[in-house]
């Protein structure tokens, strides 16, 4: 691959300056984009997509690992021109698709086995996350930067105040881990927050797409009403009986669960028929 212009020289010459309505911010240190793609760990097989490529600086890298192929999914019509440039000396190993990545299924988009390595636009991250790991048994890791507040919410352990339904969902379908900070001057533009790397990798075991969907509407139940006990926060669905079913003190509060009670709690909602969903 012959060596691209610099990265400046790309933004300029595409008009790409970060559009906020887009969640862009722009990391263009080549030693950090090299160590995002080294934190993703062993790459050689691998296909690899990138959601929000911008001006390329993450995907240099990645085109630099052994991976088999790298795909990028890119809304903005400028950094997609940026990508088609970066392609066309990439040797066939770039794929760029134009496409917003909420509507992207990635199992469907590469062939296994693959991974999601992504400076993720702020404002789609989480949703993006939670699709992805209800079909967690799709990849082999994601290796996500997000906030930092986010990232913390990810790898959060029950008691604290960060511990929520993002942690539940991402721990119940992954080992989670927090693997590198990042400053604010490090994009273009600077965001106003850190932002932070997070490994996940899929248990072997991943629930089915009914239980999923159980657990999703159970965490947003009970942490919905964080003050409240769990007898109260979870009454539409059983309440002190269901809880006392699972073995769990109906006075507790949802921080103080952890992952394995609340895959206790979905389990037995699903056996009761759904009544969690048909009390919503």
């Amino acid at each position: 691959m012959i060596a691209p212009p610099p990265l400046r020289d790309v933004i300029a010459r595409h008009g790409l300056a970060a559009r906020r309505s887009l969640g862009q911010h722009f990391l263009l240190d080549a030693n950090l984009t090299q160590r995002i793609a080294h934190a993703a760990g062993p790459l050689t097989g691998q296909h690899v997509v990138e959601i929000g490529p911008g001006p390329g600086g993450l995907t240099r890298a990645l085109l630099g690992s052994e991976a088999a192929s790298v795909t990028v999914v890119e809304l903005d019509r400028r950094a997609v021109a940026a990508m088609h440039e970066l392609a066309a000396e990439a040797g066939g190993r770039l794929r760029v698709v134009s496409a917003d990545a909420l509507e992207v299924d990635i199992p469907t988009l590469v062939p296994a086995p693959r991974q999601v390595v992504a400076n993720l636009p702020y404002n789609i991250a989480t949703p993006l996350l939670i699709g992805w790991l209800r079909q967690a048994c799709g990849f082999e890791r994601l290796t996500l930067m997000f906030q930092q507040e986010v990232a913390e919410r990810i790898c959060a352990v029950p008691g604290g105040g960060s511990y929520g339904r993002l942690s539940v969902l991402a721990q119940w379908t992954c080992r989670t881990d927090l693997l590198l900070r990042i400053a604010p001057a490090a994009f273009v533009p600077p965001p106003k927050v850190f932002s932070a790397v997070v490994g996940l990798v899929p248990h072997a075991a991943q629930p089915e797409p009914a239980l999923f969907g159980t657990m999703e509407r159970l965490t947003a139940a009970a942490f919905g009403q964080r003050r409240k006990m769990l007898r109260g926060a979870l009454k539409g669905v059983g309440g002190e009986a269901l809880l006392r079913d699972a073995g769990i003190q109906p006075h507790r509060r949802a921080e103080t669960l952890n992952v394995a009670e609340f895959d206790r709690l979905a389990r037995l909602i699903s056996l009761r028929g759904g009544a969690l969903a048909a009390s919503e």
